[in-house]
């Protein structure tokens, strides 16, 4: 264990030459202001939204290995395309990680900020893969007695994520909803708010496996999209929940389209009367993940009272404002041992995260595979 005074920190550098390079660097931990406190990092996750700015599209199979075994250096070539895209982002070493957990070692001299000393906390506020983080007092909760550092690191992105899904369907006048990639971490805690809340929810997956996760934990409208039925599946669960409003981590191909068509079909069927504009009962769908890069296909069979928008968290928090944002925090930790638990498959260390046996498998997104880095273990 250091003193704190400096700390290893992960980052991600994008070259004008189209290269990705992933180390590790030495940094010195800031001293901290009065409203501040110094948390040594004991768990954070790796989520999608982190791998977006760690790897993002970067061609893996190109990764050469460099460094040493405690300081690995990792490069790989980004597709052409990905670099244009990226250009607010080119040659800046970027810290990773948007939240976590971990002890306070040492606070600036404000009464919020003392009154943290030695507690354990939850942290959001970015650059979280790094061995000790100063932030504002106001940016970490202290975790309930009996809650571990590994407990409440994920308890930010995912549980917030999940309820304000069903606090935009509430807001938006929806009555329950769909969400696509549903085994997912994200997706088995929106089951559960919505089992504990009594809100339909239709769960759209890809294998019979993740249809087995869900059943596991009690969810009742689970459709596969792969199946030969899935659109007559999708329609007679729609009509059950009156769902009309659909989160989507696809992002790309068909399914944004089929689920407005399904959502269409539904409506006729509780239609009194027809209208050749098609159903006037507003369906939404809400892209907020792109685990398909290709573009969104939307084949318009579905009328013309629909939309299809982008939903992102930071800025539906901004919306709600802090009374609302405390409410939905407060639940969170009241409820991380069941409805917010995550599980993780694999503890690493910062150098194992740059193992390329160990990016193999958490870049693969998949399901059921997810892995907690502890900045400090050993």
């Amino acid at each position: 264990m250091s003193d704190g005074k400096t700390g290893l920190q992960l980052r991600s550098l994008l070259k004008k030459s189209g290269e990705l390079e992933l180390s590790l660097v030495n940094i010195p931990t800031p001293e901290p202001a009065e409203d501040e406190v110094v948390v040594r990092v004991e768990a954070t996750p790796i989520n999608p939204s982190d791998l977006g700015l760690l790897i993002g599209p970067a061609d893996m199979s190109t990764a050469v290995v460099s460094g040493s075994k405690d300081a690995p250096v990792i490069t790989a070539k980004m597709p052409e395309a990905a670099v244009k895209m990226m250009g607010a982002r080119l040659d800046q070493s970027l810290p990773v990680g948007n939240e976590g957990a971990g002890t306070v070692i040492k606070t600036g001299s404000s009464d919020a900020a003392k009154a943290l000393m030695g507690k354990l906390v939850s942290v959001i506020g970015g650059a979280m893969y790094t061995q000790y983080r100063t932030v504002k007092a106001r940016d970490v909760m202290p975790l309930p007695a009996g809650i571990t550092a590994a407990d409440g690191a994920s308890w930010f992105v995912n549980p917030l994520t999940a309820l304000g899904m069903t606090e935009t369907m509430r807001r938006e006048n929806h009555k329950a909803l769909v969400h696509t990639a549903a085994a997912s971490n994200l997706g088995q805690m929106l089951n559960k708010i919505c089992i504990k809340d009594g809100i339909g929810l239709v769960n759209i997956v890809r294998s019979k496996e993740q249809a087995d996760i869900l059943h596991k934990i009690g969810a009742k409208h689970i459709v596969d999209s792969t199946a030969p039925t899935f659109m007559d599946d999708l329609t007679a669960a729609l009509v059950e929940t009156g769902a009309t409003i659909a989160f989507d981590a696809i992002g790309g191909g068909k399914l944004a389209g089929q689920i407005l068509t399904a959502m269409e079909i539904a409506a006729n069927k509780t239609a009194k009367e027809y209208s050749r504009y098609g159903s006037n009962v507003f369906k939404q769908v809400y892209i907020y993940g792109s685990l398909n890069t290709g573009p969104t296909e939307l084949s318009r069979a579905f009328g013309l009272t629909w939309s299809v928008g982008g939903w992102l968290l930071t800025p539906f928090l901004q919306k709600i404002g802090p009374a609302d944002i405390g409410r939905l925090r407060q639940r969170v930790v009241s409820e991380l041992k069941t409805t917010f638990a995550s599980h993780y498959t694999q503890v690493v260390s910062l150098p194992e995260v740059l193992q390329m046996s160990n990016i193999a498998v958490y870049n693969k997104r998949a399901t059921g595979e997810k892995f907690l880095i502890n900045p400090n273990k050993g």
